[in-house]
């Protein structure tokens, strides 16, 4: 993959020559605008693969006569940080590879170096006379640790780093601070710290050629011994391809087309594109200051629950063998594409953790972290948390019902037409329960149950009944931990389909009960 060591070292000598330090401004009055001379910068890419709004790489450019931007693609460190999935490679691949085409517009290129990170710098800063390394600043602390090494590096080869907040609205750190140097753990107090803040700070401006003519690109030749990888070259199946395509090109048209949506159907905050940015800063702030934030032991905000370990019903809840057409029909396209609406990710989460199985969450976020395309650690974990009511949610008695939240969304069981179409010939009476279709009933529609698709692993009014005894008791027992999430706000996710139910119920004229099976 690395190419042949020669091709390599002349690749170096090329880039020498045509980058040496020695090399004087045009113009030498230029020599006295600045204190110092220039740097010359790797800008590392990590999660933020874009131009756009990219303080960091705006940064580089402008205090450096030569820039390399690099992407360490260190395979080792990945999947001992995080699980990934096919998808997320092809994903990940394709996005380095709009990268590439963006930067070759702008007369630069991206440079994929494979190999430990450490490693990787400590010899290119060597090769290419480095005095800086810039980078964006991130919450995780994988990344964090990873920048503090860095900075370590830097003070023994004599070169400084450069980070800037690029990922996220606002600073963590000057969140936690307005705090009192605690996460605010509730949404509520968490608007209230912004209030005091201020809006965030506008977006840079984009990045033109003339940015990067500024400084001299990297040598051609290294584009090619350090070119973006194949799927083939990482041995990752071909066949496994979303229909989402990776890249901040798609990315900023979807987000267009988003956009110009939203126009006509406009919403207002919590639920609109501008509250979930900021429930995104919210799980992003309490995740920068929380320890083992990713796991439920030695997680001070997280409730401990002895959750069962069942690897057997674990796997069926995973491979789309639960009995539950809309469950399954849920965990088929999120195996196959990488994406599910958030309303499904909640209804999965739920029948997974406190609804159903009463397995715990962490399993769940890892299967959605390898599966998931926007999976992140920070969204990932809060999310999980809060639909297993372990810590942020405590509607805890709000139930999703595996047939009837979906037959309220999809009458007609299209959805599940498409992603599991072993059941597409049930009329739709039956379409969310197959299983009480007589037997010339599946015949007729080419489907029988416990032969061609499983029966229900459970009976879900039994095991949402007893899991919700569990998890009363243990939000008594362990009541002060549940208080530190805890918000007066009901949950925004949620707000449409309680404002959704409530109208059912007015227009039939009951009463919604206390303990609600959505």
């Amino acid at each position: 993959m690395e190419g042949n060591a020669s091709q390599r070292e002349r690749c170096h000598q090329s880039s020498q020559r045509s980058s040496s330090p020695e090399r004087l401004p045009a113009n030498p009055r230029d020599l006295k605008k600045t204190p110092r001379m220039p740097h010359r910068t790797i800008h590392l890419f990590r999660k933020e693969l874009r131009l756009h709004d990219n303080p960091t790489l705006l940064a580089a450019l402008e205090s450096s006569e030569v820039v390399y931007p690099i992407y360490i693609l260190d395979r080792k460190f990945m999947t001992s940080v995080m699980n990934i999935g096919a998808l997320r490679w092809h994903f990940l691949l394709q996005s380095l590879e709009n990268l590439q085409k963006n930067l070759l517009q702008l007369d630069s290129c991206l440079l994929v170096i494979q190999g430990e990170y450490g490693a990787v710098l400590r010899d290119h800063v060597k090769k290419w006379n480095i005095t800086q390394v810039s980078l964006d600043a991130e919450v995780e602390p994988f990344y964090k640790e990873m920048e503090a090494n860095i900075r370590s590096l830097g003070e023994e080869l004599g070169f400084e780093v450069l980070s800037l907040i690029g990922h996220s609205l606002y600073d963590a750190k000057r969140i936690l601070d307005l705090n009192g140097g605690t996460p605010p753990l509730t949404y509520k107090r968490f608007l209230h710290i912004l209030s005091l803040l201020g809006d965030p700070e506008a977006p840079v401006r984009n990045l033109a050629a003339e940015d990067f003519q500024r400084c001299r690109p990297p040598d051609l030749c290294l584009a090619e011994c350090y070119r973006v990888p194949l799927p083939v070259d990482l041995k990752i199946p071909t066949e496994c391809l979303s229909p989402w395509k990776g890249g901040e090109t798609e990315g900023l048209q979807r987000l267009e087309q988003h956009l110009m949506n939203q126009s006509k159907h406009h919403s207002l905050p919590p639920v609109s594109l501008q509250g979930q940015l900021l429930w995104r800063e919210f799980f992003y702030t309490v995740a920068a200051a929380t320890p083992n934030f990713t796991k439920m032991s030695g997680n001070p905000i997280c409730l401990q629950i002895n959750w069962y370990e069942d690897a057997e019903r674990l796997h069926k809840w995973k491979t789309a063998q639960t009995g539950f057409p809309w469950i399954d029909a849920i965990m088929t396209q999120l195996r196959q594409e990488g994406w599910i609406h958030h309303l499904a990710r909640h209804a999965a989460a739920c029948f997974l953790t406190r609804g159903d199985l009463w397995i715990s969450w962490e399993e769940g976020m890892k299967v959605f972290e390898e599966m998931l395309l926007d999976a992140d650690y920070s969204i990932n974990a809060g999310n999980w948390m809060w639909l297993s009511a372990s810590a942020f949610f405590h509607q805890y008695t709000r139930i999703f019902c595996p047939v009837r939240f979906g037959k309220r969304t999809d009458p007609e069981g299209q959805y599940i037409r498409k992603y599991l179409p072993i059941l597409k010939n049930f009329p739709s009476k039956y379409i969310y329960e197959p299983w009480t279709a007589s037997e010339e009933e599946q015949k007729e529609a080419g489907c029988i149950i416990g032969q061609d698709y499983p029966f229900p692993m459970v009976n879900h009014k039994e095991v949402s009944d007893h899991n919700l005894q569990l998890m009363k008791q243990v939000r008594e027992e362990q009541y002060r931990t549940a208080q530190l999430t805890r918000d007066d706000a009901d949950d925004p996710m949620e707000m449409k389909i309680k404002r959704d139910h409530s109208e059912e119920n007015v227009k039939k004229g009951k009463v919604a009960r206390t303990t609600e099976q959505t």
